[in-house]
């Protein structure tokens, strides 16, 4: 039988906390059919990501300051992989089991579909009203193929010819898989989910930061989806709709008084920033890319407080681990 190759592309900056768990999980992969590779495309990593990188046989690729975007930097990760399948894993997640490969690439070795993504789940560390969200979007069924375009790199994989036809988008501010799925199933292809080829997805944001993630995927899905209206009434709806089902989750695993706090604040962070983001009718300036695209753009320092306030030492600026933890 002839070998074939997978290509696992990460991308990543300064993501030494969880790095080492994530390519460990990686290289204890059962793929009997053929060999893996492991690609990272690094930023611009001032921590221990390169050297966690090199003792694990990494290949490092390098994107440039100038040259930074969500999109061209995974274009970047696939032109230089090897492998016939391409596998986007972020560096802040941890795959469940040693076949979480092998169940990942499936559908794209029997021809189900075209672009495949995987379930993700929550850990401990995870805020409350995300692993809701996780259980929302990653269901416990399949769907090969599914309706629709909803896909996630940060569990997800595609042929090497079909992301050479179409290539991610190198200048949305987010969203570049959804981006991609959307083309493809325009074009007659299939997206599917595989809900057995789980990873534990570790988000350590700080609510603005959450706030800024949904700001950024919402510049995009206003694009991709223009029939999508979202209004201050919608804000409202959506925030008490979300907060008062997470209340219901949490009084039934008796967290209700531990939780509550958390759960108003992401809500109010996530809902909000889809508002701004969908309402916002301008073009980013260079100074907005530079914020949103690349993770180590400054702020100027201030004596006052509010987004112009640096943050100095290892945790970087506001943007740097905003844009840290995309995907």
């Amino acid at each position: 039988m002839r070998k074939e190759r997978i290509s696992i592309v990460i991308r990543a900056l300064n993501e030494e906390k969880w790095f080492d768990h994530a390519l460990s999980a990686c290289k204890r992969q059962r793929f009997e059919l053929g060999d893996i590779e492991l690609i990272l495309v690094d930023s611009g990593s001032t921590d221990r990501t390169i050297e966690i990188a090199k003792q694990h046989e990494c290949r490092v690729v390098h994107i440039k300051k100038s040259d930074f975007t969500f999109g061209r930097s995974l274009n970047y990760g696939c032109e230089a992989a090897t492998g016939e399948y391409l596998v986007f894993i972020s560096a802040h997640c941890i795959p469940a089991d040693s076949d979480w490969l092998a169940r990942l690439v499936a559908p794209l070795r029997d021809g189900a579909v075209d672009y495949v993504y995987g379930r993700q789940i929550g850990n401990e560390i995870s805020r409350f009203s995300e692993r809701q969200i996780f259980d929302q979007y990653f269901p416990v069924a399949d769907m090969i193929p599914q309706e629709g375009f909803f896909i996630n790199n940060a569990n997800a994989a595609i042929r090497k010819g079909t992301w050479a036809k179409y290539k991610f988008d190198e200048t949305v501010t987010g969203l570049e898989d959804m981006v991609l799925g959307k083309a493809i199933v325009n074009d007659g292809g299939k997206v599917g989910y595989v809900s057995d080829a789980i990873v534990t997805h570790i988000h350590e944001e700080t609510f603005r930061q959450t706030r800024r993630r949904y700001y950024r995927e919402a510049l995009t899905l206003r694009e991709i989806m223009p029939q999508v209206h979202f209004r201050f009434g919608d804000f409202l709806r959506y925030f008490f709709a979300g907060a008062f089902h997470d209340f219901s989750v949490a009084l039934g695993q008796q967290r209700f008084w531990t939780t509550a706090p958390e759960i108003i604040a992401f809500r109010l962070m996530q809902y909000w920033g889809a508002y701004r983001g969908h309402n916002e009718h301008r073009t980013l300036s260079r100074e907005d890319k530079e914020r949103y695209y690349y993770p180590r753009a400054k702020r100027q320092s201030t004596t006052g407080s509010g987004d112009k306030t640096v943050t100095s030492g290892a945790t970087g600026s506001p943007a740097e681990q905003d844009a840290k933890k995309a995907h």
